[in-house]
């Protein structure tokens, strides 16, 4: 875990170029009526909490001989110290993936993301019970985190616990883009696995539904959706419009831009209208 701490032009030496040839330092150049550094500064200081570097904030109209030593024109302005040197930066507001792009260009690697490739190894060698602990700890310390949530909602859907994988789903919101459509889509997921334990094929209309959520299960994308489109063609009704719902559920997984998506929707929309 990083610290973040004020930096000035007294201390600079000590807390950055000196302190940068022990482990990367991240300068946050910034200036308290700047609007997007009030946007920047939580991120960083929840980014410093789960990696192994400093977050150094300076100020510039306190410590304008930095600025101009390091050539800050507009801010929120961060550069990345290495071994007493620049290595890298950018300026303005950069989403928090990007950001974490380049801390791993740096060599680090988070204290979740460490936690994640354990839990992932624990899974590939078939102990769910280690990968449960693991994933219990890290939601006691990241329990906000939409990348935790998503895999701990996979691992759940996995283990049969549906209705704990929706709960923890749930806390993903619509304006959170690309998280809430991946969340719609394992929530579809969870939908497609409880169908295959509770459904009875005794219609025909059972049988295509089943054999979509066991494609979709399968990840056989195309003939799920195939099954899916009949069970909207023939009865709307079905499983209170089920038929669309699954559909709509595979377009948030696989995305906008996907190609089944694409031709699907189509299809979807003209059995509609």
């Amino acid at each position: 875990m990083g610290v973040s701490i004020d930096v000035n032009s007294q201390n600079f030496e000590t807390e950055v170029l000196l302190q940068s040839h022990e482990q990367p330092v991240v300068v946050d150049f910034f200036a308290t009526w700047c609007g997007p550094c009030q946007m920047l500064k939580p991120m960083l200081e929840k980014l410093v909490t789960e990696y192994d570097c400093v977050l150094a904030k300076v100020d510039i109209d306190q410590n304008p001989d930095l600025a101009n030593v390091y050539g800050v024109e507009g801010v929120p302005d961060v550069k990345f110290f290495l071994a007493g040197q620049v290595v890298d930066g950018f300026v303005g507001v950069l989403p928090e993936p990007q950001i974490r792009d380049r801390l791993a260009q740096l060599g680090l690697e988070s204290a979740l993301e460490r936690g994640l490739k354990a839990i992932a190894a624990a899974e590939a060698a078939a102990d769910p019970e280690t990968a449960k602990r693991q994933f219990a700890h890290l939601m006691q310390q990241y329990p906000e985190d939409r990348r935790l949530i998503l895999a701990g909602a996979r691992f759940l859907i996995q283990q049969g616990s549906y209705d704990s994988a929706i709960k923890l789903l749930s806390a993903i919101q619509p304006s959170e883009a690309a998280d809430y459509r991946t969340a719609v889509g394992l929530q579809g997921m969870a939908q497609f696995q409880q169908a295959i334990a509770d459904i009875k094929p005794d219609s025909e209309l059972d049988q295509l539904y089943l054999q979509g959520a066991k494609a979709a299960i399968a990840q056989d994308h195309e003939t799920a959706l195939s099954y899916f489109l009949q069970v909207v063609e023939r009865d709307r009704r079905y499983r209170d419009d089920g038929g669309r719902k699954a559909m709509v559920a595979l377009f948030n997984l696989l995305g906008d831009e996907a190609a089944l998506t694409q031709a699907y929707r189509r299809r979807l929309m003209q059995a509609l209208y």
